[in-house]
């Protein structure tokens, strides 16, 4: 199958787990880490995921799953081993026009969640099974912290360097030379004060340290 790529802007949103083992807890975390309101249902809970309700990063309704819990949510995921539990939240969310994934079960998904790689604020998603992994294992070796200093610093210039130069085709060429140059690998060394008179030098405004 064909899906279709695209990253959905989850801060703050509401969005329903179904299941409280180990698998729903990796689900919770990469939803916690979008930045997600996400409610977890579910009679019993790993101690990871407890650890995450004691301290007030998601909601715990202690039951099973009942009609209606997706009422209001943007995404839904069913990650438990009881087959009707997991059909009665794939018609729910059908019936609600709400993006569902049923943990192994491809028929009764209507998107997939990829292996992350997270740098920061660069994000890899790799959506092929099996060799996903190995693929996100490879680029971990190829991006470093320097990638996410690299774009902690990038995202400064927007606003001035838009200040600076009106026309987006001379900001488009400054931004190819920027990430043509040798600034990641002065970053990797760790001279973030050369990365920065670099980054000065090619873009003509200051990037804001801390």
């Amino acid at each position: 199958m064909n899906y279709y790529p695209i990253y959905l802007d989850l801060r703050d949103r509401r969005c329903v787990l179904v299941g409280g083992g180990p698998i729903a807890g990796g689900k919770a975390r990469g939803l916690l880490d979008a930045g997600a309101h996400v409610i977890v249902i579910a009679p019993d809970l790993t101690p990871a995921l407890n650890a995450l309700v004691q301290a007030e990063r998601l909601t715990h309704h202690a039951r099973r799953y009942r009609t209606g819990d997706l009422a209001g949510a943007i995404l839904a995921i069913s990650a438990t081993d009881d087959r009707a539990v997991n059909d009665a939240v794939w018609r729910e969310a059908n019936e609600r026009g709400i993006p569902i994934n049923v943990v192994d079960d491809p028929p009764h998904c209507t998107f997939i969640a990829p292996s992350i790689l997270r740098r920061g604020d660069l994000t890899v998603a790799v959506s092929t099974p099996a060799l996903a992994v190995r693929l996100r294992e490879q680029f971990e070796t190829l991006l470093g912290d320097e990638h996410a200093r690299f774009l902690d610093l990038a995202g400064t210039l927007r606003e001035p360097l838009a200040a600076r130069y009106p026309d987006f085709e001379t900001r488009k060429a400054l931004w190819y030379r920027l990430v043509d140059s040798d600034v990641l690998d002065l970053l990797k060394r760790g001279d973030d004060a050369g990365a920065a008179q670099r980054i000065t030098e090619i873009m003509g405004v200051v990037p804001q340290t801390t």
